[in-house]
């Protein structure tokens, strides 16, 4: 029987009263958004409910939080976070100090850039020579044997005329 009523807490098809208008049932997953709109709604009920620091869809009188807290259900969960915080693991994987350090950078961008030529980048065709005097393009075809390039765009190009 137990394990018949932990299943139906998990159901989210559940109904659930209001806290707001007893007469308001509501499926468990959209409580949360319903207790937003009725405590827009009912301004007055809200200011004499409060939040159950453990969870907040448990709003009960301001008067009986205190009662509310000590039988609260999900004070368990609260109280074993904080246990396993205090245990250490946590605390001690924070304080850990990474030994990653960044691999050795052989890159000389302006090097490269030197070495580059002053010719354009044009699709499909490679520059022949490294210098900027040497205008010889030769057509070169980098896709794979079941790709083609296509032999006209779909759009004229200005420069081509």
């Amino acid at each position: 029987m137990e394990l018949e009523d932990d299943f139906d807490v998990l159901d989210p098809e559940r109904l659930i009263q209001c806290p707001y208008n007893k007469h308001h049932r509501i499926r468990a997953c959209r409580f949360p958004y319903h207790l937003v709109k009725c405590r827009k709604s009912y301004p007055n009920v809200a200011k004499e409910l409060a939040t159950c620091p453990f969870n907040a869809r448990h709003l009960v009188p301001r008067a009986d939080l205190s009662d509310h807290i000590t039988k609260c259900s999900d004070k368990g969960f609260i109280e074993q976070d904080v246990g396993n915080q205090s245990s250490g693991f946590q605390r001690d994987q924070l304080n850990a100090v990474s030994t990653w350090q960044a691999p050795p950078c052989d890159e000389d961008w302006e090097a490269e850039l030197l070495e580059q030529s002053d010719s354009p980048f044009i699709w499909g065709m490679s520059n022949s020579g490294i210098n900027s005097s040497s205008t010889t393009f030769e057509q070169k075809n980098c896709l794979p044997s079941r790709v083609r390039a296509p032999e006209y765009f779909p759009y004229t190009v200005s420069w081509k005329g």
